[in-house]
């Protein structure tokens, strides 16, 4: 399959995806394509680093090929780590991350900050190949992330073996149907953190402070339940033209993305499941909105 965004000489296998189907998607209950179960020994790799998968590929990246510089700021990659595992590669494939260029050699994990800018490119003369896997993260993940930090720690090398492999763990919630003020807080503390002071940035923040204030209130009320949805959607129109409303020079993130940009991509478009919107946008029965959101 092609990339997503059709960037030239990018390509994937679907090993994780949502039903198990061929698609790019990264929401639904996710399962294993046909693909991952002709494949024990990568199920194999993905048990010992004994995580919650969401959606993982092999990605290919044709000789000449690039992926331009860019910062994944959505929800998606607000809450998943994603891990590379190259499987076959040469010595002109570079990753750069936040100005740092690097090889990733055959067979070794790596996990990439992705809100950093970041770009890939084969300047080699073969395909190259990684084994993608995207998850929410585990305690066994983030214990290997400790141990690669301590230069004492040895490598360990998975041999593949004949036992069958217990049965893997695979996504079945990857997005709320309305976001909880405890997320709201974090993500909006997250890009705080990123952003470049100013008045501007200040004012903004102030703004958020207020719709958090109200988001909580509406929440310990209701809930997710349907009475409360029409509200939350008033308070998304609030916040969005108090935003849009902030004059002068639009403050900026240290990764270069416009702060008021990030918030809407990241927060408000996915504080209420985009498909409930869209049908209660379209009048949609309460008892349609109830069977998705139940």
């Amino acid at each position: 399959m092609g990339h997503p965004q059709n960037y030239d000489g990018n390509v994937a296998i679907p090993l994780v995806s949502p039903g198990g189907a061929l698609v790019h998607s990264s929401e639904g209950p996710m399962g294993p394509t046909a693909w991952l179960r002709r494949c024990p020994y990568i199920q194999q790799a993905m048990e010992t680093l004994d995580a919650t998968w969401g959606r993982s590929r092999l990605m290919g990246l044709e000789a000449g090929a690039n992926v331009p510089e860019h910062v994944d700021i959505h929800y998606y990659w607000r809450t998943h780590l994603r891990i590379h595992i190259p499987v076959i590669t040469n010595p002109a494939v570079t990753f750069t991350c936040d100005g740092e260029t690097i090889h990733l050699e055959a067979g070794d994990c790596w996990i990439l900050d992705s809100f950093y800018r970041h770009s890939v490119a084969n300047r080699g003369n073969q395909r190259r190949i990684h084994l993608v896997l995207d998850t929410v993260g585990s305690g066994r993940i983030w214990d290997l992330i400790e141990a690669a930090q301590d230069s004492s720690t040895e490598t360990k090398f998975i041999e593949p073996f004949d036992a069958t492999a217990r049965a893997l763990s695979f996504e079945q919630i990857n997005a709320p149907v309305v976001m909880s003020p405890w997320e709201m807080r974090t993500h909006v503390a997250y890009i705080a953190h990123w952003t470049i002071e100013g008045p501007r940035a200040e004012e903004a923040f102030t703004i958020l402070d207020r719709f958090l204030m109200a988001w909580s209130g509406t929440w310990a009320r209701y809930g997710i339940s349907d009475p409360g949805l029409p509200i939350y959607l008033k308070h998304l129109e609030e916040v969005r033209a108090r935003l849009a409303s902030l004059g002068g020079p639009e403050a900026k993130m240290r990764n270069g993305r416009r702060l008021l940009a990030s918030v809407e991509e990241l927060i408000l478009t996915n504080a209420v499941a985009p498909a409930i919107v869209q049908r209660i946008q379209q009048g949609s029965s309460r008892s349609s909105i109830f069977r998705i959101t139940a």
